[in-house]
């Protein structure tokens, strides 16, 4: 998906190519994921130039960012407290993190 949302549109080969060398899945590997994302709906063969089928997401990182993070709050039962102390507790939660939460936090208060 980061390929597609990067690029726009990709052809399995462009998208494979455009993975680390190291440990790069396959060819076939790739065109299995795209299938699989098909069924799902995130993706969808947009045009098809040769053999080659040209890919573009038809979700957005950001929804997609939205969905991941409800379902790993579901995970710790709803509440955000658990997941913020392991991230300040792994230093992965910077001051500079809090403070922008703070502003959408402020922020979101007075749309209410």
């Amino acid at each position: 998906m980061e390929a597609l949302w990067r690029q726009g549109t990709a052809s399995v080969r462009e998208i494979q190519e455009s993975l680390p060398e190291k440990g790069r899945p396959a060819h076939n590997t790739v065109q299995t994921i795209l299938t699989r994302l098909e069924v799902k709906k995130a993706v969808r063969r947009a045009k098809k130039i040769g053999n080659a089928h040209i890919y573009e997401p038809l979700v957005t990182r950001a929804a997609t960012q939205r969905l991941l993070v409800d379902e790993l709050l579901a995970f710790f039962g709803g509440r955000a407290a658990p997941l913020m102390s392991h991230l300040i507790e792994s230093g992965q939660l910077t001051l500079q993190d809090v403070e922008e939460a703070r502003k959408a936090l402020k922020k979101d208060s007075k749309r209410e």
